[in-house]
This record gives structure tokens, C-alpha cells and sequence, in this order.
């Protein structure tokens, strides 16, 4: 369980597969820790070296006070990636880990051999969303929006009490440290990643869950429509949280398109 200070925040992370083996780095979502790609990863790193993280204000991950800024959250991408000697990785941010990426994109593109958005997009949401979330967390906690966070999550089919996977997702959410929450709410209303995205020159992928009522399909679509060459595609019966509820389909995008960027073909 690895815990490392850059600059002025102790991360939690860790690393899977041969050291030796091109680099994948998985970046959660909003209110989850990296946990969430437990199902994926054991299907990546035989052939990959993995790494994951728990972003700031997460986790087992430091929590500064709010608010933070998405320039926080990337340089502490980048310094994971110093801290393992990556000199280039394939990136897959999933919702604000997608503008994490798109950040570390916006200081170097350099550092990037690829790129995978998932569920996510150059800009979600507005200031008016995004302060009425922090007003009404800061004053009832997490727990008060849970239910419709979760509903934008997860499909009906998943999103059942009987299911124990829903339970632990559900307390995983409610049970984030409300600083880093609303700190990276605060972030994610702060940014805009639109010319960032027309500027990229790294081989893209965009993915979204068909049922995804954070970053719909058609937010995701317009995000790939802005980037030269883009790949687009829809996972079939997942959320917003595909790694979750279709981590087979998850793995598979992944590995081919890792597979793709780093001419691997190696046994599954």
C-alpha cells in the first residue's frame, strides 16, 4: 500500500504487471477511489505495467482543503509519473479523471502515448450546477444528493439494494471526505478544456456507458467530435462508471487500444 509525498500532498497509488511493460495510468471519478478498477485491471496488467491512484481529497489520498483547481489534480499526475520513471503513458481518465488527463495534455502532451476518455468531456456541467451540488453538500453532506448521484451512475438493472456491489458503491460515495468532494467539484466548475482538446495530437479514444446520465452519450460524442481522429464508442448496459458494470467490455477497449499504441501482441 504505497504512500508517497509530491510536493505538498501525500498520494496513495499502485502499480501492477512487469515494471518493464508499457505504461497504463487509470484515474477514478468523482467520489470514488481507485478501487473501482479492481475487475478491470487483473485483465491489463499481465501485458501491461498498471498504475492507479487515488486522486487528492480521495481515498486513502491526503485531503487539502477546499477548493482545489484541476492544475492540482494534473500536477499530481505528473509527478506520479516522475515518481515511476513513465516517461510516456497511455492515460485513461474516467469523468474528472478525463480533465486530470486533459490537463496533464495541456502541460505536456509529450508525456501522453495515448489517451482514453472515458465518460467524461471538454467541459461538464455549469457554475449554476456545480454551486448548487457544493451549497447543498456543504450543508447537508454527501449523503443529501446521494440518491440522485447514484442514478446517474448506475443502471436500473445494477441499482438495486439486493445487489451487494450497488451497497458498496453507494458507501463508497457517501463516505468520501466532503473536502475533497466539494474541492474537486470546485475544480470541475472552474474548467474548460475546449481548446484543449482541439489541440491534441495523441491517438484518442472516447468511451461512455449507453446510460451514463452524468456524461451522456451525446456530451461524449461532441467531446470526440473535437479532437483529430478520434475513436468513439459506446459500452452497452453501463452507467457512468462502465469499469463497474462492464468490466469485460471495459478491459477489451482498453487492451486493444493499448495494444494499437504500443504494437503489443501478447497472449490475454
Amino acid at each position: 500500500m504505497p504512500f508517497d509525498r509530491f510536493d505538498d500532498i501525500v498520494i496513495h497509488h499502485k502499480a501492477e504487471g512487469p515494471e518493464a511493460a508499457p505504461t497504463l495510468v487509470l484515474i477514478n471519478s468523482l467520489g470514488t477511489d481507485y478501487r473501482i478498477w479492481d475487475d478491470v485491471v487483473p485483465k491489463l496488467a499481465g501485458r501491461y505495467r498498471v498504475i492507479r491512484y487515488d486522486k487528492r481529497g480521495h481515498g486513502l489520498s491526503e485531503v487539502p482543503p477546499a477548493p482545489y483547481r484541476m492544475e492540482d489534480h494534473s500536477a499530481d499526475l505528473l509527478a506520479l509519473l516522475d515518481h515511476y520513471g513513465v516517461a510516456q503513458a497511455l492515460v485513461v481518465g474516467l469523468s474528472i479523471g478525463g480533465q486530470i488527463a486533459l490537463g496533464l495534455a495541456a502541460i505536456d502532451q509529450n508525456r501522453l502515448a495515448g489517451l482514453v476518455l472515458m465518460d467524461t468531456a471538454h467541459k461538464i456541467g455549469d457554475a449554476a450546477s456545480w454551486n448548487g451540488r457544493i451549497d447543498a453538500i456543504g450543508k447537508d453532506g454527501i449523503a443529501a444528493i446521494a440518491d440522485q448521484i447514484l442514478t446517474r451512475w448506475f443502471t436500473p438493472a445494477f441499482r438495486s439494494g439486493g445487489n451487494p456491489a450497488f451497497v458498496g458503491y453507494s458507501n463508497m460515495l457517501v463516505n468520501s471526505p466532503v473536502a475533497g468532494y466539494l474541492g474537486s467539484c470546485a475544480a470541475l466548475r472552474d474548467t474548460d478544456h475546449t481548446e484543449t482538446v482541439r489541440n491534441l495530437e495523441v491517438p484518442t479514444l472516447c468511451i461512455v456507458g449507453d446510460q451514463d446520465g452524468s456524461t451522456p452519450p451525446d456530451l461524449v460524442k461532441a467531446c470526440a467530435d473535437l479532437i483529430v481522429g478520434a475513436r468513439f464508442e459506446i459500452v452497452e448496459g453501463a452507467g457512468h462508471l462502465p469499469c463497474i458494470e462492464r468490466p469485460e467490455t471495459t478491459a477489451r477497449l482498453l487492451g486493444d487500444f493499448a495494444d494499437a499504441i504500443f504494437g503489443q501482441d501478447a497472449p490475454r
